[in-house]
């Protein structure tokens, strides 16, 4: 997670901010709002999400603080699908050479 130099503004906060790793942690916060938004409403507690999806408490709790350096795509969609959501990625051409990114929709 290093920052680099990027003086135009773009639609990423984190990309403006320099972050190398800034879609995907961009990806990550995405998946993080809709997970912490699933355990909010279902009234879970860090242990029970933990053992519904298979992360361990203080991962959890990582997820819930946004903390998601150690965390990955993977870990927070197989998460997601332990709580009944489905998650689906889709793979096409960038329209410019430039435009190539990740991006999560909800």
């Amino acid at each position: 997670m290093t920052r680099k130099s990027h003086p135009q503004g773009t639609d990423n906060v984190l990309v403006d901010l320099g972050f190398d790793d800034a879609e995907e942690l961009s990806a990550k916060a995405v998946l993080a709002v809709k997970l912490n938004a699933l355990i909010d409403k279902r009234g879970l507690s860090q242990t029970e999400a933990a053992r519904i999806t298979g992360m361990t408490q203080p991962k959890v709790s990582q997820v819930r603080r946004y903390k998601l350096q150690n965390i990955s795509l993977e870990r927070l969609m197989q998460a997601l699908v332990s709580l009944d959501q489905q998650v689906e990625i889709v793979v096409r051409p960038a329209r410019r050479s430039h435009a190539a990114r990740i991006t999560v929709a909800t």
